[in-house]
């Protein structure tokens, strides 16, 4: 049976925070990126990417706050984060991780698949 208007309503209202914070990650792997691409902040186009790329990510992350507890969403934000990063600095910087440093980005994948799967303290 379909739910009530008002839990399809509150249900696409959790979505948006939760949309709001996939904006807030994608921000900050394109910002740390361009910190990388920035070459200690010696190019231009790149550390506009930075400042602007992390005011974002920020502004982005504090209004998910309003629904998600600030440990849920700042560790699905690193979680997701840190493996993005590493896929990207592999694409186009060509960085190389070695065994020990691809099991522990699987262990920290892990833990946030616990936490949202698990956790009471993460909203549904």
């Amino acid at each position: 049976m379909l739910g009530s208007f008002d839990e399809t309503r509150a249900g696409l209202h959790e979505m948006k925070h939760w949309l709001l914070l996939c904006a807030a990650i994608a921000c900050e792997v394109i910002a740390t990126s361009a910190l990388k691409a920035s070459d200690g902040f010696s190019r231009a186009g790149p550390v506009v990417l930075v400042v602007g790329g992390y005011a974002a990510a920020f502004y982005l992350l504090a209004l998910t706050l309003r629904a998600i507890p600030v440990g849920v969403a700042y560790a699905v934000w690193s979680g997701v984060g840190i493996v993005l990063v590493s896929i990207i600095a592999w694409l186009v910087f060509g960085q190389r991780l070695d065994m020990p440093a691809l099991i522990g980005i699987g262990l920290i994948v892990a833990g946030v698949v616990v936490l949202n799967v698990f956790s009471k303290s993460a909203p549904s």
